[in-house]
């Protein structure tokens, strides 16, 4: 098996293993659109953890992808190539900050619920501040800048033939979508509404897809022959 082979294995796996552990976070993590928040996360110590540690652990799985694909993305745009580890770079800082400000949140939500009532409000505004990082933050940043390192991924495989253009072309779709679902809380639609999701389904499910077949088939051994012939050459 060669490096390429190997390579394509590995991204595959760590794209399913990251989304895998960022719908678990959801599934399993707090509920924080409940008015009462703030009382109930000291109750769901476990549940907070687990929604951190989910996320840490999509991040750390998502330092991987760029880690792996540049060196082979750098032979067709290196700058391109160096804009999408910078993208996905910047979308790990994101997740890492929101599973931050959720245990911080945990750690407010004990000192909340053990202090006298008069103190209630100056808890309340520090919370409505973190859970504000949290929405604008992991709601909308880190999808645009998800986008953008789609847009830039996508473009490179279109171009460079890497893997079939229907499968590459379907991702440049789903990545502008996904960025116009970026800026829908803006006009008021969350994270949970229909729009937002059937925004956001298309590239998705175009990177399980994606990830899929680059375990089963891999990058395309022509495209990665003709492309080290014209390095040759030069």
């Amino acid at each position: 098996m060669d490096s390429h082979r190997k390579t394509a294995i590995i991204v595959g796996v760590l794209f399913i293993f990251a989304t895998v552990a960022g719908v678990l976070s959801i599934v399993f993590g707090p509920n924080l659109d409940t008015p009462d928040y703030l009382a109930n996360l000291s109750a769901n110590e476990n549940q907070v953890l687990i929604g951190a540690l989910l996320e840490f652990a999509m991040a750390v799985l998502i330092v991987g992808i760029p880690i792996f694909t540049y060196p082979i993305l750098k032979k067709y745009n290196e700058a391109l190539a160096l804009g999408y580890v910078i993208f996905r770079t910047i979308e790990v800082v994101i997740y890492t900050v929101g599973a931050i400000s959720l245990l911080t949140l945990l750690t407010l939500s004990q000192e909340f619920v053990l202090a006298e009532a008069t103190d209630a409000s100056y808890f309340q505004t520090l919370a409505t501040l973190l859970l504000a990082v949290r929405e604008w933050g992991v709601g909308m940043f880190s999808a645009i800048v998800f986008s953008l390192s789609a847009l830039i991924l996508n473009y490179i495989l279109y171009r460079s033939k890497l893997i079939p253009r229907w499968l590459s072309g379907w991702g440049l779709i789903g990545a502008i979508l996904y960025l116009g679902s970026g800026f829908l809380p803006l006009i008021g639609y969350g994270s949970s509404s229909t729009i937002y999701l059937l925004m956001e389904a298309p590239l998705g499910l175009n990177e399980m897809v994606f990830a899929v077949w680059l375990i089963v088939k891999g990058f395309n051994p022509s495209a990665i022959d003709s492309e080290s012939a014209k390095g040759e050459k030069q």
